[in-house]
């Protein structure tokens, strides 16, 4: 333990979220990605340390994120090193977040005044800046393209990204008994010489999805802590119980062990 501390201590720390830390990558074009315990919600109004989280979204995220490679959806993951870290490449992070609505819940019910569970007639892609201090607040296509933040071809290869993994994410979790409600991805530019391709990045983990039950409705996301429904740990051990991502004797109780 005393050693893997110190590994860290010498590692060059990127950057800091409220969820993960980016350090250097071991290679020029990598970086290892760190994911704490913390849960945030509301902008980080709302906070606390949610023991073992960290290892789940580490495993979760590793699960889908192998699964997108799989078949041919770009992501910027390589592999994962140990229970709290992951490789991965280095990307531009387009300054947005794009969310797939399958259901109506959370801001769309505000907004439109549509009951919460209500099925959408269609997945809706929206986004969103990015930007803390505003609340992250939506966007059309117009703003996007006329502040540069990205082209229209950007615009058509970002949605179509999406709607690739909510395809994707939609049949494995009905698979396993759950409903994908909603959720939300980060997309970079990875360039290769002058050819430039986006891919999937950041993380897909209960953080920035929308899960229920598909029979009783219970929710296994972070509306959990949002709402104070119960114990958050809970809630995301059971989706990687259904997904086979932790053995049953493996499931982090308390605060977990860093190891190899």
């Amino acid at each position: 333990m005393g050693r893997r501390k110190d590994l860290m201590a010498r590692r060059k720390k990127i950057y800091e979220g409220k969820a993960k830390i980016l350090y250097e990558g071991p290679e020029p074009g990598t970086i290892v990605q760190y994911f704490k315990d913390d849960a945030t919600a509301f902008n980080a109004e709302k906070r606390d340390v949610i023991e073992g989280k960290g290892v789940l979204n580490n495993r979760l995220s590793e699960y889908f994120m192998s699964g997108l490679n799989d078949i041919g959806v770009p992501t910027h993951f390589i592999k994962r090193i140990n229970m709290r870290e992951q490789l991965v490449r280095s990307v531009e992070i387009i300054p947005l977040e794009v969310v797939v609505r399958n259901t109506a819940a959370g801001s769309i019910s505000k907004r439109l005044g549509i009951a919460e569970g209500t099925a959408l007639p269609r997945p809706i892609v929206e986004f969103y800046y990015k930007d803390d201090a505003l609340g992250d607040p939506m966007v059309s296509e117009e703003h996007i393209i006329a502040f540069g933040w990205a082209s229209q071809q950007d615009m058509d290869d970002m949605v179509a990204l999406a709607l690739r993994v909510n395809d994707f994410l939609s049949g494995i979790m009905m698979g396993v008994g759950i409903k994908l409600v909603d959720f939300k991805i980060e997309i970079g530019r990875i360039w290769e010489g002058d050819f430039m391709r986006l891919v999937v990045a950041d993380e897909i983990s209960p953080d920035c999805c929308r899960l229920w039950d598909a029979k009783t409705g219970q929710k296994l996301d972070k509306d959990v802590f949002r709402r104070d429904l119960g114990n958050l740990a809970d809630a995301y051990t059971e989706v990687a119980r259904r997904l086979g991502v932790l053995p049953e004797n493996n499931v982090p109780r308390g605060k977990p062990t860093l190891i190899n």
